[in-house]
């Protein structure tokens, strides 16, 4: 089938390179002239694990194409996703569909045919609804019917979860668009994929539910871990002892400095927002967003804190910037709210990321960036663990003793064993554990 992806972020990358590879011939379209010379040149400009050999096969293979042209991309098209962003609008935190609909219009405009309309974006429930009456309007006798085709894919690990998703959720009430949607995901009917039809507005509100529902978890663990800070509990214990249980699982039970990223935080305020215009609160929702704003911030004061309540002059030594490890994302992650809250309290910060500082670099000044992790803590006071990156959990213990002026280790991934850092001589802090 020939797909046309409107959109070469994160999803639309992603999604066009594993459909390429699924067999089907796509043309990713974006109207940055300079991101699409450099895809063309074999220049990803994301990190993703694997995604640079993904595209390079496919584009060899003749079956991946970049174009800032979308004529006949989206005229030869059996489907056309929508790629594009939806990030928060300003002032009142509802998802910014400007994007999305100038896609739809200028879809409308060079279709031909009959051709499927998918909605890969993030979107609140009722925009297929709008993009279809753009299309309408723009283009009274189009052949085409919308569909909402959510995506579920964690930074990190996006491909697996294209190509071995737990389920493909498809919402349409048209039989030609359902069929053209299980040819397009064919190849995963051999993995005997669950794949759910629905309504439109269904498919919709699962992805922000789904997104909703794995932050409420983040968050309630969190609490449980402020809670056993102050009883003498241990965190990773009851995560264990909760996650053993079927009804709840292991997953997204793992304390630490809050959640980021470019879905949950962007999602949960977005769902508040329709939840609230249609007459019907989530609130637990609500308490969620402010809960994860204020532990943000409070993980600054939990350094400040190990540090003896002082750091006017003294040197944090920062691993990890990027909300989560495998990626470059810096859209919320909890390093822009303790960074910049160590440096006001008169700290000197010196940073490194494996993949985050060209991003960390436009977000966050008055600071140093280290060349690798030992530069980071070299004659530092301190060093805190923001973002749990594999290298970070292996480091030369004994190197780091000696690297650091001081003493202080703040963990707040929990990767390191308390009575191991506490026996090699640091003053440890960890996450919801108790003192050794």
């Amino acid at each position: 089938m020939r797909v046309a992806m409107i959109g070469t972020g994160y999803v639309g990358l992603v999604s066009g390179a594993c459909f390429a590879d699924f067999g089907h011939v796509v043309t990713c379209v974006d109207k940055d002239a300079g991101k699409i010379e450099r895809l063309k040149q074999g220049e990803i400009p994301i990190y993703e694990p694997g995604l640079d050999e993904l595209v390079a096969q496919n584009v060899n293979a003749g079956r991946l194409n970049f174009t800032t042209e979308a004529k006949d991309a989206i005229a030869e098209a059996d489907a056309v996703f929508i790629a594009v962003g939806t990030p928060s609008r300003r002032g009142d935190g509802h998802a910014d569909l400007s994007y999305v609909y100038a896609a739809a219009e200028e879809i409308a405009e060079l279709m031909s045919g009959f051709t499927v309309v998918v909605t890969k974006s993030t979107v609140p429930v009722g925009t297929g609804d709008e993009v279809e009456a753009i299309i309408k309007k723009t283009k009274p006798d189009a052949d085409f019917a919308v569909v909402s085709n959510p995506e579920f894919l964690r930074e990190g690990a996006a491909i697996k979860d294209f190509k071995i998703p737990d389920r493909v959720v498809v919402g349409t009430d048209s039989e030609r668009a359902r069929e053209v949607m299980r040819e397009l995901y064919r190849p995963l009917f051999l993995n005997e994929t669950p794949i759910l039809f629905t309504s439109r507005r269904t498919s919709e509100l699962i992805k922000y539910a789904a997104n909703a529902f794995l932050a409420v978890k983040i968050t309630f663990i969190n609490e449980m871990a402020d809670l056993c800070e102050a009883v003498g509990a241990n965190v990773q214990e009851v995560s264990r002892g909760i996650g053993l249980d079927g009804r709840i699982g292991r997953k997204f039970l793992n304390a630490g400095p809050g959640y980021g990223g470019s879905c949950f935080p962007k999602d949960t305020l977005a769902l508040t927002k329709t939840a609230n215009e249609a007459g019907c609160p989530v609130r637990i929702i609500d308490t969620v967003v402010e809960v994860n704003a204020r532990r943000k911030r409070a993980m600054a004061e939990k350094v400040i804190k190990a540090m003896g309540g002082d750091v006017k002059g003294k040197t944090v030594g920062v691993l990890g910037l990027a909300f989560k490890p495998n990626t470059d994302d810096m859209r919320d992650a909890p390093s822009l709210d303790i960074v910049p809250a160590l440096i006001e309290a008169g700290a000197k910060v010196k940073a490194y990321d494996p993949e985050g500082m060209h991003e960390a670099r436009k977000l966050l000044t008055g600071l140093d960036y280290a060349e690798d992790a030992y530069g980071a803590i070299d004659g530092a006071d301190a060093m805190v663990i923001i973002t749990e990156w594999d290298q970070f959990r292996a480091l030369d213990l004994d190197r780091v003793k000696e690297t650091l002026k001081g003493d202080v280790v703040v963990d707040l991934r929990n990767i390191y064993s308390p009575e191991d850092m506490t026996r090699r001589g640091f003053s440890y802090t960890s996450v919801g554990r108790p003192a050794v």
